[in-house]
């Protein structure tokens, strides 16, 4: 059985949405390895259409070794608007992303990714398919009324920190429901 992975880029009062802006300051060489060695234990990524467009125009057109490794990924795509992928490896998902996701899941032991905390992320999140999220925290502070982490009650567990040169702090927690 597969576990899933959550990537989530944070400020220190809890936004989640657009992190371009207040996160690229703080992405460097050392987080640049991290990211990719989360990948490359991927057998495949999850995405919403928002957060697929957005790593699409990102990243489609580079040449690192990130850029290649989000190229040859199976990325999954879920979404009831999108018609043609904008990217290789992609296959887009009509159906019920709980019912799809769970398939996966069961179907293979490598590990899926999922970026962002959209739609598609918070669902996973509620329908308890996610093994462990990943969040990174930046040292800002937005304020303002830029979407905020939400989630369903959750019972998390530390299961590791890292602290980076750049004053960003990734913290690991397995995923269980409260009172499990």
């Amino acid at each position: 059985m597969r576990n899933i992975f959550q990537s989530v880029l944070i400020s220190l009062d809890g936004v989640v949405a657009d992190p371009g802006p207040w996160a690229m300051p703080y992405f460097t060489e050392e987080s640049g390895k991290d990211a990719l060695a989360q990948l490359e234990r991927s057998d495949a990524m999850l995405m919403g259409r928002t957060t697929y467009a957005d790593l699409a125009a990102r990243w489609r057109n580079d040449s690192g070794p990130f850029a290649q490794r989000m190229a040859a990924i199976p990325k999954y795509v879920f979404s009831s608007t999108l018609r043609e992928p904008l990217w290789s490896s992609t296959t887009i998902v009509r159906g019920d992303p709980v019912a799809e996701v769970a398939r996966l899941k069961d179907d293979g032991d490598g590990d899926l990714t999922t970026y962002g905390y959209g739609r598609l992320a918070r669902t996973l999140l509620e329908a308890g398919l996610v093994d462990e999220m990943m969040l990174s925290i930046h040292p800002v502070v937005l304020g303002g009324s830029a979407p905020r982490l939400e989630s369903p009650p959750l019972g998390l567990t530390l299961s590791g920190v890292v602290p980076r040169t750049s004053g960003v702090v990734v913290a690991s927690y397995r995923v269980g429901r409260v009172g499990a």
